[in-house]
């Protein structure tokens, strides 16, 4: 069963993966996040090294991000599922930020 979690109960420092692709990351963000687009993931997931604790894996509504958590899973890395994904971060008020740290928006 793939582990679960709210934007609000996110550990602070935790590693955030966002997995949208790159339009969706240039209209905003959340501003700790890694970025490696679901389409490229394979090809890139050396890029998040040996992570210390979970990757908190995110996407727009949560259906990209649950099927790169169960692949990272499969791969020996914990791995958790963020619920709702960046919709839910915005409408909680989160910061989202363009790459210039400029207030940005979820597409």
């Amino acid at each position: 069963m793939l582990a679960t979690t709210e934007v609000n109960a996110l550990p602070e420092g935790g590693l955030l993966l966002d997995v949208r692709e790159d339009d969706e990351w240039a209209a905003g963000h959340a501003p700790t996040a890694k970025h490696i687009p679901m389409s490229e993931f394979a090809a890139r997931k050396e890029e998040l090294g040996t992570p210390e604790g979970p990757v908190y894996v995110i996407c727009r509504a949560g259906s990209r991000s649950a099927q790169v958590a169960q692949y990272l899973i499969q791969n020996g890395v914990e791995a958790v599922n963020v619920t709702g994904g960046m919709q839910a971060w915005a409408a909680a008020g989160k910061s989202v930020v363009t790459d210039s740290g400029a207030a940005g928006t979820v597409i």
